[in-house]
C-alpha cells in the first residue's frame, strides 16, 4: 500500500492511498470518526480508472490527526495479528 502526503497541517491531514478499495476505506473511515479526537473523517474515490482514493482527517484542536491515524493502524494490525484460522 503506497500513501502519498497531500496535506499536512495542524488539525487535517489528507493522503492518497494507493491500490485500495471501499473496504479498507471504510474500515478506516468507521474508526476514525468513532475516535475521540478526530472532529471529521471520510474518504473519497474519485474516478475509478483515474484516480487513486484519498482520505481526509480533522483533528479536534491540540491533536495531530497522523499520530491518530499512525495509532488507529498500529491497532488494526494488532487486531489481525492475533487471528486465528482453524
Amino acid at each position: 500500500m503506497a500513501i502519498k502526503v497531500l496535506l499536512n497541517d495542524g488539525a487535517e491531514l489528507r493522503i492518497r492511498i494507493s491500490g485500495e478499495s471501499h473496504t479498507a476505506l471504510q474500515l478506516f473511515r468507521s474508526r476514525l470518526n468513532d475516535d475521540k479526537n478526530v472532529e471529521y473523517a471520510n474518504y473519497f474515490l474519485g474516478h475509478p480508472e483515474l484516480d487513486e482514493p484519498e482520505i481526509y482527517i480533522r483533528a479536534k484542536k491540540g491533536k495531530k490527526p497522523a499520530k491518530i491515524l499512525q495509532d488507529l493502524c498500529k491497532g488494526i494490525a494488532k487486531e489481525f495479528d492475533g487471528l486465528a484460522l482453524p
